[in-house]
């Protein structure tokens, strides 16, 4: 600015040597003026813009690190989304397949109490007319239970079957007889008063006797077929009740016939179920 003064003195010096009009030097000095701030606001405009475009520049880059960062992102969720939809429908099928097999079983289940339940019928309606103290019929398990009191099966401390007591079991032959998949077992069980003579030598032995004797009746007196058939004793380790009073010992003076569950036939059930 201070050379331009010096300039336009040395002008006007110049110029008032050469005789040049007062005012043609002050029109030459305003339009130069003019010039001058024209300038100066060109160059703080360019300034201006210059700055902007610095922070314009920053602007973008910052945005396309931005898109950079989203489009890697979305890659990433991408994939992710497709590894997860696949996942998904091998975690679904895993489990439609589970829910399949349980449909199985349960419909195996099914008819496996549907059977028990025939035969649980078929057996009270056989043996209806017996007083409940005499005899129970139960299921536990699935498994069914007939158990006959001691006091009708046998005279105390024996193991010979009264003629009551081969009524009974003919009943329960006719039963068994008219189902011959079925397997069983029968379980002589006494009270804790020891027992020892020149047959018996103790409890073990009169629980084993028993089931033997029942097994002979109904192989002998009733054709059930033996190799459906076992044979056990308990002795008085499987009490229903104390042996403290002869309410309780009477309990537990008893024989068991044990229908046992075909495995393989459930198996079956279950095998056929799924092929279909």
């Amino acid at each position: 600015m201070k050379n331009a003064l010096l300039y336009v003195s040395a002008v006007a010096l110049l110029l008032a040597s050469c005789g040049v009009p007062k005012q043609q030097f002050e029109d030459l000095q305003a339009r130069y003026q003019k010039s001058q701030d024209d300038l100066n606001s060109a160059t703080l405009k360019l300034n201006t813009c210059l700055e902007e475009k610095a922070q314009s520049t920053a602007q973008v880059k910052t945005l396309q690190d931005q898109v950079a960062f989203l489009k890697d992102q979305n890659n990433t969720l991408t994939n992710l989304t497709s590894k997860g939809a696949t996942n998904l429908e091998k975690t679904l099928e895993s489990i439609r397949e589970k829910d399949l097999k349980i449909n199985r079983m349960q419909d195996a289940l099914t008819k496996r109490d549907s059977m028990t339940l025939a035969l649980v019928t078929s057996l009270k309606g056989a043996l209806g007319d017996l007083n409940d103290q005499d005899i129970e019929i139960n299921v536990e398990k699935g498994v069914v239970y007939v158990s006959i009191s001691d006091k009708l099966l046998f005279s105390s401390g024996s193991y010979n079957v009264t003629a009551r007591a081969k009524a009974v079991l003919g009943k329960v032959a006719k039963v068994v007889n008219a189902k011959p998949e079925l397997e069983f077992m029968v379980e002589g069980h006494t009270d804790n008063v020891p027992i020892k003579n020149e047959v018996l030598l103790d409890n073990w032995d009169l629980s084993v006797k028993r089931a033997t004797s029942v097994v002979r009746v109904l192989q002998n007196d009733f054709g059930v077929n033996p190799s459906r058939m076992v044979a056990a004793g308990r002795s008085y380790y499987v009490p229903l009740a104390s042996n403290d009073t002869a309410e309780d010992r009477a309990r537990n003076r008893r024989t068991r016939i044990v229908v046992l569950p075909k495995l393989d036939q459930f198996y079956t059930l279950i095998e056929e179920g799924m092929k279909k």
